[in-house]
């Protein structure tokens, strides 16, 4: 606990790249605090949230006891039940007020994904207010959403306290204003408190690895831009070789080492803790004790001949040939944040212009940055992403330049108003993705997603929007985005994982709540596999034997198409490596007895 202050702040906001270890590493201080008898409650802030995966229990929108400790509760913010109860408390009072086709209007405007998002935020400062749920707690912990679901987030408080302040119409995308501005008081106090470094730490979690260690620079900016100022570093998973002749070993060191040692000086003068990269899946309270007090450890021995299978591993080259026959669709990339989407997501454009193709290759994740993994040109394959806050800006642009014709001063000042509220760029982002969507009938569009949860809500606005449109216009000759999404034939999603408990159970989820929308999965892919690698280093055998045994679970219960993709040495950034990433043979080698005896964890 010694990254922390001696007197931890009562608010400890866990966030950083998706995969890089927040949920551990808040899972663990919650523990290790409580230990020292303080009350502490942890909460996740993740529409994906894996915190059942982690205790072994089932939890809920409310605090529950984790069993096994004293003084530790926990919650998920439900993000479609506290939707749902939000719904109620806004509609409810007016059910008997208004008339029936009033109260339907209000319904219909709190039927979006916007909703959804605004609710959660309410759960969320519901907790930080200083007459909230939190106030009862000498600690509140949040194992935050991947990166760019958390800065939006953050960023509401400010937001809809602004808006409420300039709102003077009496009416907002979510329904009637006096139902938000009884909030207010609330939403400023959110802001207070956040900003004031004697009540809220942020801690950064990376990884040794410059994609994550970049986005904790850029997460450390814009928190600092909102006010969020006192920082700490995390950095989770350093490795250090003990098989000296292991190439895969010594590569992997010193890329984490020199990762560490050209820290952007922004985040170098942090107070940091570095955590080492432990031989088995953090999940359980045993573990997790263990994860800021490492120890010697006899490294179990793998089992006999586990990587030694004589089976071949399929790269995901195989689907590239399919993909690029038909000459335009749209191939998705889903999973929980960390897991490589857009890596191989710019692998697959790559190859696919590579034959020929006309090809589109962009991300629909706010803090995702697939120029800086593909910087160099390559025919046929143009790059984009969609920018949050471009896309609002051209969104309000447009709808005022049409509206201008029919509404007066006043009706202009009150659409400017209602554009201003942060909902819009729910609504910017949709029409965005729309418009991608059907782009693909002229040509392939790789889409690198947001991390689940994120990626959900989108989907929800498209079936949304599906469903109005429905009931405006009957279902003749009705072309939505939901409907090329569920079209086989047209859109090719592919779910990426790693072969670790927690990703794979997630993405099983994530494949559950695709089919229920009628969108099947083309196939999986695994990604940055070490038992593809072949290592002799004993630590890195450990974990090798464990992603063996995920593999063969995706295979047999959930998969009808499993491609897996090896860790390299080289980072695969720049076409060239990105190449050399769907090719890579994935056979694993035979293993070779470990040559020490113990190993740091």
């Amino acid at each position: 606990m010694d990254f922390l202050p001696q007197a931890p702040t009562h608010f400890l906001l866990f966030t950083g790249k998706g995969g890089v270890g927040k949920t551990s590493a808040a899972c663990a201080t919650a523990i290790a605090l409580a230990d020292q008898g303080r009350r502490v409650l942890l909460v996740s802030t993740d529409p994906a949230s894996n915190l059942d995966t982690v205790f072994g229990v089932r939890l809920s929108n409310r605090p529950q006891p984790i069993p096994g400790t004293t003084g530790l509760d926990a919650l998920n913010i439900d993000p479609e039940a506290a939707a749902t109860a939000y719904r109620e408390r806004v509609i409810g009072p007016y059910r008997d007020v208004l008339p029936a086709d009033a109260v339907a209007g209000i319904e219909e405007q709190l039927a979006g994904a916007c909703t959804v998002e605004i609710a959660a935020f309410d759960e969320f400062t519901a907790l930080v207010a200083p007459d909230g749920e939190g106030a009862g707690y000498d600690h509140v912990i949040f194992d935050t959403a991947p990166t760019g679901h958390t800065l939006r987030l953050l960023s509401l408080p400010a937001a809809w306290s602004d808006f409420l302040q300039t709102n003077t119409h009496g009416a907002s995308c979510l329904g009637p204003h006096s139902a938000l501005k009884t909030q207010q008081e609330r939403y400023e106090a959110t802001v207070r408190a956040l900003e004031d470094p004697s009540q809220t730490t942020v801690v950064l979690v990376t990884r040794p690895e410059q994609s994550a260690v970049a986005e904790a620079e850029r997460s450390s900016a814009d928190l600092g831009a909102q006010g969020l100022a006192n920082q700490w570093l995390l950095v989770n998973g350093v490795f250090h070789a003990t098989q000296r002749d292991d190439e895969v070993a010594l590569a992997l060191e010193a890329r984490g080492e020199h990762t560490l040692a050209t820290l952007p000086p922004a985040i170098a003068a942090l107070p940091r803790l570095d955590v080492p990269l432990f031989p088995d899946n953090m999940l359980g309270l045993e573990s997790l004790r263990r994860f800021f007090a490492p120890v010697l450890l006899d490294p179990a021995q793998v089992p006999a001949g586990a990587l030694g299978q004589a089976e071949t591993l399929p790269a995901l080259s195989g689907i590239v040939d399919e993909l690029a026959a038909q000459g335009h669709g749209l191939v998705m990339l889903m999973g929980k944040g960390g897991v490589g989407k857009t890596t191989l997501a710019a692998a697959l454009a790559v190859a696919l212009a590579d034959r020929g193709a006309q090809v589109h290759l962009t991300t629909t994740d706010p803090a995702a940055h697939v120029a800086a993994t593909l910087s160099d040109a390559v025919p046929n394959l143009r790059v984009s992403r969609i920018d949050p806050a471009a896309e609002t800006r051209a969104y309000m642009d447009k709808v005022l330049e049409r509206s201008r014709p029919a509404l007066d001063d006043e009706g202009m000042a009150l659409l400017e108003e209602d554009l201003r509220s942060p909902c819009t760029e729910e609504v910017a982002v949709f029409h965005a993705f729309s418009r991608i969507v059907f782009g693909a009938r002229s040509e392939i569009v790789v889409m690198d997603t947001a991390p689940t949860g994120h990626t959900l809500l989108l989907l929800d606005a498209a079936g949304s929007y599906h469903r109005e449109m429905v009931r405006k216009l009957g279902s003749k000759r009705l072309h939505t985005p939901l409907m090329q999404l569920q079209d086989a034939e047209f859109t090719r999603v592919v779910l990426v994982t790693l072969a670790e408990p927690t990703p794979v159970l997630e993405a099983a989820a994530l494949q559950e709540d695709l089919r229920r929308a009628q969108i099947e999965p083309f196939a999986w892919a695994i990604n940055n596999s070490l038992a593809a690698t072949g290592s002799r280093d004993p630590l890195l055998q450990q974990r090798a034997a464990l992603e063996l045994e995920q593999i063969a679970q995706v295979r047999e219960r959930w998969a009808r198409r499993v491609f897996v993709v090896p860790w390299l040495a080289d980072a695969p950034v720049g076409a060239e490596r990105l190449r050399r990433l769907l090719h890579e043979p994935v056979t694993p080698r035979t293993q070779s007895e470990p040559t020490h005896t113990s190993v740091r964890s």
